[in-house]
């Protein structure tokens, strides 16, 4: 199986203790090691396939944390690299009765921010199915470079481009200037994923059929929906259309529920050897049965606090008959 390689932040998210209390009321945190590219790739290794991570950390503890997780994980680090020029990032995070999250983030800068398109180096795409990348850092900083080289790069080996753009207005100077970055970015992208929140934000579109065919006219093949509760979509720039519905579990914490899910569906396509050329062209039944899996995946990250990314074998035994 070909290796899905993630790009992007890495950091520590401090979860609350408590739950339903705001971020200021919040006496208690428990240090988890986090990063939406990264959540992606743990999943993807978890699951069994094979992942890498590109991005940088500090010369600090929490940076030898990170590293170690996602090591444990199954994820190669070998493109981890550590700089003095900052430390790592951090996030603490609140949750509600519902498990949903309040955000404060400590990273001006840190140390993702300083990784450099020099660093970017072919062999990093050396039997590459997919490159996933998110918004986060995409900020002016050297690290919006830097996804640049490696999107040019993964696309010459022949990988799939997939996008992310999990919004996160408090790391912006404005609402204007992350839409601005994630647009640009969005004609990269061979598979977009966004929450049902995030569709009008950046597509300027509400509808999600119409906005999904405005990112198939900017060359997207698949756009992939999370609408919480309301379950999922998958749409296809040859016409395919399909829906799939949440499990009802009990929800402790959504921290890296859409990581889990297109993580999920990135290990699928790898597993499959779907291409970039196949992504068009899944058929209704075989994205049913992708948005189905996905779906089971998130719902037991969902149940844990953190992003802690399940097995296969734990998958197998919540739900055994597939279901």
């Amino acid at each position: 199986m070909k290796k899905v390689v993630a790009i992007g932040e890495l950091l520590i998210d401090f979860v609350p203790q408590q739950k339903g209390c705001a971020l200021d009321e919040v006496t208690h945190f428990e240090r988890v090691a986090g990063g939406a590219p990264a959540n992606v790739a743990a999943a993807v290794a978890r699951l069994g396939g094979s992942a890498a991570m590109i991005s940088q950390v500090g010369e600090d503890a929490f940076g030898t944390h990170i590293c170690k997780v996602l090591r444990s994980n199954g994820v190669d680090t070998s493109w981890v690299f550590r700089t003095g020029r900052a430390n790592t990032g951090l996030a603490f995070v609140s949750l509600d009765a519902t498990g949903n999250r309040e955000f404060c983030f400590f990273r001006n800068p840190s140390a993702d921010l300083f990784l450099e398109e020099g660093q970017i180096v072919p062999e990093m795409f050396a039997d590459c199915a997919a490159l996933h990348f998110c918004s986060v850092d995409l900020v002016d900083w050297p690290v919006r470079a830097a996804h640049r080289r490696a999107i040019e790069l993964a696309r010459r080996a022949g990988a799939i481009i997939s996008f992310d753009p999990n919004v996160r207005l408090p790391l912006w100077s404005s609402p204007a200037a992350c839409q601005a970055a994630i647009r640009a970015f969005l004609p990269a992208a061979d598979l977009i994923k966004l929450s049902d929140d995030e569709v009008e934000f950046v597509t300027g579109c509400a509808d999600e059929r119409k906005a999904a065919e405005q990112l198939f006219a900017m060359g997207c093949r698949l756009l992939l929906v999370t609408r919480g509760t309301d379950g999922s979509a998958a749409y296809t720039a040859a016409g395919a259309a399909v829906s799939a519905e949440t499990l009802r579990v009990p929800v402790t914490d959504t921290t890296g529920a859409g990581d889990s899910f297109v993580g999920s569906f990135l290990y699928q396509l790898t597993r499959d050897g779907v291409t970039r050329d196949g992504l068009a062209a899944l058929s209704g039944r075989q994205l049913a049965d992708y948005l189905a899996f996905s779906a089971r995946y998130a719902s037991l990250t969902v149940q844990r606090k953190g992003a802690v990314m399940a097995t296969l074998d734990e998958l197998r035994q919540a739900y055994p008959d597939g279901r």
